[in-house]
């Protein structure tokens, strides 16, 4: 686990960019809407644990999530 307090925010960064991979061009700007979900883990403010589990929730619930109205893969 990547906790705020052992990692700087390079770091976070980084592994946010290397765990979605290549968010520019995938999926007409969904990618780029997981991204920002996780702006808040970049800037230390909640750790990836929080952000999934909000994520989860919401989508087990079936609220919006930004950026996900946009995504149709595998439509």
């Amino acid at each position: 686990m990547y906790l705020i307090s052992e990692t700087t925010k390079e770091e976070r960064e980084a592994i946010v960019k290397e765990s979605l991979g290549n968010i520019e061009a995938s999926c007409d700007g969904c990618m780029s809407g997981l991204a920002e979900m996780y702006q808040d883990y970049i800037d230390g403010k909640r750790e990836l644990r929080e952000i999934n589990m909000e994520f989860n929730a919401r989508y087990v619930k079936g609220e919006d999530m930004p950026g996900r109205e946009r995504c149709y893969y595998g439509q």
